[in-house]
């Protein structure tokens, strides 16, 4: 696909490729990401300083556009002020999720610095955690093992979504959808153990 220097020809050729998109074609989606995933990679990297999250970023724009691309009205807007629109919003619930995650950060220091917390936990904080993880385990063991995959990659490996999809070559929106069916499971199994 050739790049036109008209405007009006650029945004006609992008409502053509959302509605397209909308009908699940992926080759359109590989068009929109080749024209655009550059800018809005910029763009992300422009507010969040970092490489790795600007990545992400980018694949949660393009994977909003698959997902929602059904809604997109051409009269609301031209498609690269959307995708620009959806980058700036994803890249700022980063950088705000960011300073949360360092606030707490510091507070839990500036606590053991203080000398808040005990040394070492009560006999029966580690009965209750042992109990408690066992609980937690028998749960997972109840869940798909594709879902108890990408929980465990995420939560007890700490890997984040992209890296779970370079590590198992599954694709993003599977690794997503598996972590949000596997979470639900998991909790009201949990709630059933009362934990």
């Amino acid at each position: 696909m050739s790049i036109s220097h008209n405007p009006e020809e650029t945004a006609n050729r992008d409502a053509a490729l959302m509605q397209q998109i909308a009908q699940q074609d992926q080759v359109s989606l590989s068009q929109l990401y080749d024209r655009y995933a550059r800018v809005v990679h910029a763009l992300a990297y422009r507010l969040l300083g970092s490489r790795e999250e600007a990545e992400e970023v980018v694949l949660d724009v393009f994977s909003q556009v698959w997902r929602t691309a059904k809604r997109y009205d051409p009269g609301k807007g031209r498609v690269d002020a959307w995708l620009f629109m959806l980058t700036r919003s994803r890249a700022l619930d980063r950088g705000r999720k960011r300073q949360r995650d360092a606030r707490v950060m510091e507070s839990a220091t500036a606590a053991e610095k203080a000398d808040c917390f005990p040394k070492g936990p009560s006999p029966e904080d580690v009965l209750l955690s042992s109990d408690r993880r066992q609980q937690i385990k028998a749960a997972l063991d109840q869940i798909p093992p594709e879902q108890r995959q990408i929980i465990e990659l995420a939560y007890f490996q700490g890997l984040s979504q992209s890296q779970i999809v370079r590590q198992t070559g599954i694709s993003l929106g599977t690794v997503k959808t598996r972590a949000r069916l596997g979470l639900k499971k998991l909790r009201a199994l949990l709630q059933e153990a009362d934990l």
